[in-house]
């Protein structure tokens, strides 16, 4: 896109002649990335400064420079661009260079603490039932089109998110559907696209030590529906109290799910087993029995969202199941891994206090006849949840070896020691090394007993303060199962 073409109406200033008709090959505000006739955003940061980098993204090719301020000098090959707000400038720009794309495709932005990858994966799979093309950007990867592409974050920046969706766009997919997390919401990463729908899963303590309390957590959750228009669709929670305070501020239509409360959709007659879960939906057209390999009460909020989400798109009911029965496991989430020894072992990415009485209370529920848990907590994040996460383990679980997760800058031992002040009863043991952790845990194992691995879940990695080391949780188990 001509540069003139690119600013009309943006930046009112006069640009130089020879720089009027300059084709504008991309626009980034990371000066990491390629550059070759493109236009840097210099943004400020909490860390650092975007006008410290300018020197890097010049050397890669950037030829067009837009800054706060002035200060910055422009030689004869670089153009300089100075903006009042470069946060709003790389908006507005980063939309029209990508067309607008998310006025061509329905999108749908999928919140809470807990929940939104398996949500995402189940309106995939309805979507596919209905022989409709879906991308999915998430925790797991971001599945673009053709292209898998590995996970940076659960939701990616401003410019990553118009890229991705213009490439969607472009290969004639017709939804997108995306984790919306937290620090996404607040940090206006999701700005300029236009939601069809917004799924609220939860909300339970996680990043405190970002949001500072609750409140603070809540209202960046509560930034995807109050963006929603009248035509658009809210589906939300209508058991967890925060899902209640969020239905007096949507101005768009809503569908309520619940298992408890008086709901649009509603799960009635569980019964859960080690192979699967057996209930019925019922809403307003009727009721549907569903058969899923998935177990846990969270699975069944899970599963009433997405069902929720596929009626207010007129879906039919039986479609809808087809879906949902279609989708036989979720990377990293109460997932299987086989043996021969008798009993069962999980991977689970649970990793909060929430997470683990879900998972626990799920396995519990099937009534095996003893749980071991290992798990651990990340460094660098909310250090509250630790003691909250070992009294979960404590209670819920019969025997818990509590190791290390990524600890990232902090000393494991020392998380481990603030883990086990949770603990009111001599049920657990301390080890600092993971796969040696996990290898207790399947030694101690006998039949009908079940293992979960919780914490790490999708992820094949472990991050430390000095390195970050190659670790698959399912290779593990089979390596150390021989």
């Amino acid at each position: 896109m001509r540069l003139s073409e690119l600013l009309k109406g943006i930046y009112t200033k006069p640009l130089p002649a020879h720089f009027q008709d300059l084709e504008v090959l991309n626009i980034s505000c990371d000066s990491r990335e390629e550059q070759k006739d493109g236009l840097f955003v210099a943004l400020p940061g909490f860390k650092f400064d975007g006008k410290d980098f300018i020197k890097d993204a010049v050397a890669r090719g950037a030829r067009i420079i837009a800054v706060k301020g002035d200060g910055v000098n422009s030689g004869g090959d670089i153009c300089v661009l100075e903006v009042d707000d470069p946060k709003s400038f790389l908006y507005a720009i980063g939309r029209r260079f990508y067309g607008n794309p998310s006025d061509k495709i329905k999108s749908v932005g999928v919140t809470g603490t807990n929940g939104k990858t398996t949500v995402t994966y189940l309106l995939e799979s309805i979507i596919h039932a209905d022989a409709k093309r879906c991308g999915v950007i998430g925790t797991v990867n971001y599945r673009i089109g053709e292209k898998i592409l590995p996970s940076k974050n659960t939701t990616p920046g401003f410019l990553d998110n118009q890229r991705y969706l213009a490439q969607l766009v472009g290969s004639g997919v017709d939804y997108c559907v995306m984790e919306a997390s937290s620090h996404a919401l607040d940090q206006g990463r999701l700005e300029g696209i236009s939601f069809s729908a917004g799924i609220f899963t939860n909300l339970t303590q996680d990043h405190l030590d970002y949001h500072k309390d609750m409140e603070g957590y809540f209202r960046a959750k509560s930034v995807l529906f109050i963006s929603l228009a009248s035509q658009d669709v809210a589906v939300i929670n209508a058991d967890d109290p925060y899902g209640q305070r969020l239905l007096p501020i949507c101005q768009s239509r809503i569908f309520t799910y619940a298992i408890d409360a008086q709901a649009d959709v509603r799960a009635q007659n569980i019964n859960y087993h080690l192979s699967g879960t057996h209930f019925e939906i019922v809403f307003p057209q009727g009721r549907i029995k569903i058969h899923t390999r998935f177990i846990g009460k969270h699975n069944i909020y899970n599963i009433l969202a997405a069902f929720a989400w596929g009626l207010s798109q007129d879906f039919s009911p039986e479609l809808i199941r087809r879906g949902i029965e279609n989708l036989t496991h979720v990377p990293g989430r109460l997932e299987p891994v086989e043996n021969n020894n008798g009993f069962f072992i999980f991977i689970d990415y649970a990793h909060t206090e929430d997470g683990i009485v879900n998972v626990l209370k799920a396995l519990r529920a099937v009534k095996p006849e003893k749980i071991i848990i290992v798990f651990g907590c990340g460094g660098d994040r909310d250090r509250t949840k630790r003691p909250k996460m070992g009294r979960a383990a404590c209670d819920l679980a019969d025997y818990s070896i509590v190791t290390t997760d990524n600890s990232r800058s902090e000393d494991p031992q020392a998380i481990i020691d603030e883990v086990v002040t949770g603990f009111t009863k001599n049920n657990y043991e301390a080890c600092v090394d993971r796969k040696e952790a996990i290898g207790r845990a399947l030694k101690m194992a006998r039949k009908n007993e079940i293992v979960l691995i919780a914490g790490k879940g999708h992820e094949d990695y472990q991050i430390f303060k000095d390195r970050t080391i190659a670790f698959n949780e399912r290779e593990i188990v089979k390596e150390l199962l021989g």
